[in-house]
């Protein structure tokens, strides 16, 4: 047996490691056609017409501004308050969570939150 001689295999060189590409899911389709745009859940969608709060346009815009604005900071959950209401936005979700009149924020804790963008 002194004359069997061990000969590895030749393993072939290793093929070149490909750089994956990050192909975008839905969500980022999603985001791409949806863009910054807020929108209002059906709780806050009640929550407006229930409590009568009227937003404006002008007011709006400027709502969207700020949230996008808190979004580059990185906040991801936040209180707005408007002259005449207060909403809690989901800033990850471009949602408003829900919306108050002003006049009902006396002896209010507002719990989850780690940002506050102030229009008034």
């Amino acid at each position: 047996m002194e004359h069997i001689r061990f000969n590895p295999l030749h393993t072939p060189p290793a093929a070149p490691v490909k750089k994956q590409i990050r192909q975008s899911g839905f969500a980022d389709k999603l985001q791409q056609v949806l863009g910054d745009e807020l929108k209002f859940s059906k709780h806050a969608n009640e929550r407006l017409t229930s409590r009568n709060i009227h937003i404006t346009n002008d007011q709006w815009q400027r709502v969207t501004d700020k949230v996008n604005e808190a979004d580059s900071k990185g906040v991801k959950d936040s209180l707005v308050l408007l002259e005449q209401a207060a909403l809690i936005v989901s800033i990850q979700n471009r949602t408003v969570v829900t919306a108050m009149d002003k006049k009902d924020l006396n002896d209010q804790i507002f719990t989850d939150i780690d940002g506050t963008i102030i229009l008034e």
